[in-house]
């Protein structure tokens, strides 16, 4: 990958990465004012509960995505960023655009979900 298109890519990941930090902060702060609002009802220390685990959740999922980016971010600096990491072909720029901190392509992506189970529905 020519170095103006990695610029363009880092550019887009350092941008997410401002926006996931930023978003990690608000949801820690959150859950943070969660913790003690002189609720006392029971059925409102349930509703607390679940803001909180929410609250808790977002923020683990918006770490994640943070930690994502700096591998990203890091495979630009190794310059291994646009190569997949299981069949070492190429990624297609068009998914590098849809999914900056993509590590596969979308064969290999497809093969480890499904062996995951993720690409299963839910049955009803």
């Amino acid at each position: 990958m020519d170095a103006e298109k990695l610029k363009h890519f880092r550019s887009l990941l350092l941008n997410q990465l401002r926006q996931n930090t930023e978003q990690v902060r608000t949801d820690q702060a959150a859950a943070l004012e969660l913790y003690d609002d002189g609720v006392k009802d029971s059925v409102d220390l349930s509703v607390q509960d679940l803001n909180k685990e929410i609250a808790l959740r977002l923020g683990e999922r918006s770490s994640k995505e943070v930690a994502d980016i700096d591998q990203a971010l890091l495979r630009i600096d190794e310059g291994s960023y646009g190569i997949c990491a299981r069949c070492s072909q190429p990624i297609d720029e068009r998914r590098l655009e849809a999914v900056p901190t993509a590590r596969y392509d979308a064969a290999c992506q497809a093969i480890i979900e499904s062996q995951n189970g993720e690409d299963d529905l839910p049955t009803l």
